[in-house]
């Protein structure tokens, strides 16, 4: 028989997981102010990217002793530029629950081979962090973009501790609480949360990581865009704009007018409550039919951003197969587009909940996402 297909579609049916949907208020002539051929060293160049740091404190609620710099190749070359300057000084503890954190052990213990304990969680499920000892140095996501699974809380890091903690953060800034206290390092990227353009990524680095930068040099050379000292200092002009490289200045504008619009909707509350209310309709979905249930396994943890779904139906024969083609049949219809679990993942889909997307447009999703279910269903059943 021929289901039935919903009457309503999503006004805007991007939820790709990165880069993200951009804001609901984004248009191009928003980008007109654009400093376009003009130097980013020349004082407009500067000025925009000092703005986009210190707008980014503010909307974060970063605090003021604590240095954020514009870097390159996104969150992962300053989750690179962290470990390959900080990491070394004593041993280290990689915490990895999903294929992001299980690439920064890759490098730490194969690359940069340094004596490290490795903890692990599989998929849907997180390490216990009252298990970790954080007088070493700790590196960790806090949000499983590729699993759906977060750091409930910060609790478990003491204030104490004397290692520091390095936090890849890059789906958790802007749609979730981060305690800067117990975060030394912390990373992020545009083209995440705020829907930014890609290439560009953020540092944020605590006063206890600035001491271990001007007083550890690791026995590794360090490659120009990774060097954040001179001369055992602190280089003070990367947190005020002076990047290392040549930022893109449209991208700088974009993510200013990014910043704009988080901030006329109440800034970090604001966020977070619009990725709270697009997670929580997913989880309703779930919560309601047996057939799809959340990858992560205690609620507790459950992400509100990169929400992770497997389905759960003893008919498919074919996990991997039936997810892709349930993916096939949303994108085809232009209902929902880029929404196949990340390629390292268990089978099934992946639906962005950040702040930039519309609650409206993940209700009118959802239908439309059990019609392809059904479809998919009927057609195996026909195929067997």
């Amino acid at each position: 028989m021929t289901i039935e297909q919903p009457a309503a579609r999503p006004a805007n049916p991007r939820f790709s997981s990165g880069p993200c949907a951009k804001n609901p208020a984004f248009s191009l002539d928003k980008l007109n102010d654009a400093a376009l051929g003009r130097s980013h060293r020349a004082a407009v160049g500067k000025a925009k990217l000092k703005d986009a740091i210190e707008t980014t404190r503010e909307i974060l609620g970063v605090p003021a002793d604590y240095k954020i710099g514009i870097v390159p190749a996104s969150d992962t070359g300053a989750v690179e530029m962290a470990m390959w300057s900080l990491l070394g000084a004593r041993k280290a503890t990689m915490v990895a629950w999903e294929s992001f954190g299980a690439g920064w052990v890759t490098d730490v213990v194969k690359q940069l081979k340094i004596e490290a304990d490795v903890k692990t969680a599989e998929y849907g499920e997180i390490v216990d962090f009252a298990e970790i000892d954080f007088n070493t140095d700790v590196v960790f996501t806090w949000n499983g973009t590729t699993s759906g699974v977060r750091v409930a809380n910060g609790d478990a890091i003491p204030a104490d501790r004397e290692g520091l903690t390095i936090c890849d953060a890059t789906s958790a800034a802007f749609a979730m609480d981060l305690p800067w206290d117990k975060l030394d390092v912390t990373t992020f990227s545009w083209q995440k949360v705020l829907g930014g353009e890609a290439a560009h990524g953020m540092i944020i680095l605590s006063p206890r990581a600035v001491e271990r930068l001007e007083t550890y040099t690791p026995a590794w050379p360090l490659p120009k865009i990774f060097r954040m000292t001179k001369g055992g200092k602190l280089i003070d002009g990367i947190f005020v704009g002076e990047t290392i490289n040549t930022p893109s200045m449209l991208a700088v504008e974009d993510y200013l007018v990014a910043l704009d619009w988080a901030k006329s909707i109440g800034g970090l509350k604001g966020l977070i409550a619009r990725a709270d209310a697009n997670a929580q309709a997913v989880w309703d979905f779930c919560a309601a039919r047996d057939w799809i249930d959340n990858l992560a396994v205690d609620p507790a943890t459950r992400s509100n951003t990169s929400v992770c779904l497997k389905f759960t139906d003893a008919r498919i024969q074919d996990g991997a197969a039936f997810a892709k083609a349930v993916a096939k049949r949303l994108e085809k219809e232009g209902v929902a587009l880029d929404i196949g679990a990340y390629r390292d993942a268990p089978a099934g889909l992946r639906i962005w909940c950040g702040g930039t997307v519309e609650t409206a447009d993940v209700a009118a999703m959802l239908p439309w996402l059990e019609w392809a279910f059904n479809a998919e269903i009927e057609a195996q059943t026909e195929a067997a």
